[in-house]
């Protein structure tokens, strides 16, 4: 039986003790964290970095008001990442088998066609565009794909070549075995229903889902500008139990399918959709909290959130934006080649950390600015902006970050 090491913390600080240790270097991305009965989380541990915890100011850095103690831990489920990667290498050898069986040679350009990373959806997995390129598997295959279902345990194969530039990011979707493209995605014990060919589902937002599945808006009124098929509308309703939310959706298809998630998770009666664009969204002075879920960029919904927000007591701007790290070249110093191997990688990682807050902060403070000036245009009245948490939510590419700023704004 496996035993690893792990910090137990209380469930209300997991979250920032992850963070802490990710930033640090010590946390076991191999295994998954685990809820307990008690309402503590474990986070499991590099054994080797188990020397530089010490608890104390581990405690003082992260929350004084918390604790956390070394505790082992048998067998901790593996990671969704160490997950793929195992099936990963069960695609690999899928693939390699069934091409030397019809006496194909295997090469490292087959090798790197393989993709190691996919959505499943249901039965449905959906491959990423790039993945699958040579003509060899076009040759081959439903026998091919059939296999790869197989593999994967799924019934259905999709690969998604790009996103369309129609306004609406209509994603352009080939099945490769079966005929419906129609899923159903259960997150959180949310149900999400669409066809895969018409609507996009971002799944890298699973975090950001969470988060405000774990907000308390009771009695509030939230109104979230870019709804899609329900991503954050339905953690609103079903999990923070808000009530009432106004949704706006201006691609058809995804109303479509927003509608019909509103029903299946019986909350269609809390809910209000808006189809069209959000710009002329014909209310204002209702909202206690506005969600701006749009990257890039939700620049252009900022002065419609703010004629949303209720004049008298104002409320939250939860607003998404791609932000990028100015790339800086200085290089590390080090006393020796020693220090350079064993200190630069937990250094230079701790160092772009720093430089992404420093970025996110800055963009923060001026959003903050400008919705404040934003509100005083709109209402003819004084109002103060309050940042209360930025949110990282994943990396987008290189040096850009997806982050959503929760901007208090109150009526002076």
């Amino acid at each position: 039986m496996v035993v690893i090491p792990c910090l137990k913390v209380p469930q209300r600080h997991a979250q920032m003790y992850r963070k802490y240790l990710l930033s640090q270097g010590v946390l076991d991305r191999k295994y998954c964290a685990q809820k307990h009965p008690d309402g503590t989380v474990t986070l499991p541990v590099i054994v080797s970095c188990l020397t530089q915890l010490d608890l104390v100011a581990l405690t003082k850095d992260v929350a004084q008001d918390s604790f956390c103690e070394i505790v082992d831990i048998q067998a901790p489920p593996l990671s969704k990442k160490e997950k793929v990667k195992s099936s990963y290498k069960r695609l690999l050898e899928t693939a390699q088998s069934l091409l030397v069986s019809k006496g194909e040679k295997w090469s490292e350009d087959l090798e790197r066609d393989i993709p190691s990373r996919w959505q499943c959806h249901g039965d449905l997995v959906l491959f990423s565009e790039g993945s699958f390129s040579n003509a060899i598997w076009k040759e081959i295959g439903s026998e091919f794909w059939t296999a790869v279902a197989l593999t994967l345990g799924g019934k259905r194969i999709a690969q998604i070549k790009k996103i369309s530039q129609d306004g609406y990011r209509t994603p352009i979707v080939t099945m490769l075995l079966g005929d419906s493209s129609y899923v159903t995605h259960i997150d959180n014990h949310i149900r999400y229903e669409f066809d895969v060919t018409k609507c996009m589902f971002s799944s890298g937002n699973i975090t950001e889902k969470l988060r405000i599945a774990s907000f308390d808006c009771s009695g509030e009124t939230v109104v979230d500008l870019y709804a899609g098929i329900g991503y954050f509308t339905l953690p609103y309703l079903v999990h923070a139990k808000a009530a009432h939310v106004h949704a706006c959706e201006w691609n058809a298809d995804a109303v479509k399918a927003l509608q019909r998630n509103l029903q299946v998770n019986s909350v269609s009666d809390r809910c209000t959709v808006h189809p069209g664009d959000n710009r002329q969204l014909p209310l204002c002075d209702l909202a206690d909290r506005v969600n701006l879920g749009l990257i890039p960029s939700s620049e252009e919904g900022w002065p419609v959130a703010c004629h949303l927000l209720k004049r008298a007591t104002g409320g939250m701007l939860h607003i998404h934006q791609n932000v990028t790290t100015p790339l800086h070249h200085e290089p590390l110093e080090h006393s020796s080649a020693i220090d350079v191997e064993k200190g630069s990688s937990m250094e230079e990682s701790s160092l772009r950390i720093q430089r992404d807050i420093q970025a996110w902060t800055a963009w923060a403070s001026e959003t903050a600015r400008r919705i404040c000036t934003l509100l005083s245009d709109i209402t003819g009245s004084k109002w103060k902006t309050n940042i209360k948490h930025i949110e990282h939510v994943k990396t987008y590419a290189p040096h850009i970050s997806h982050v959503v700023l929760d901007l208090e704004c109150k009526p002076l």
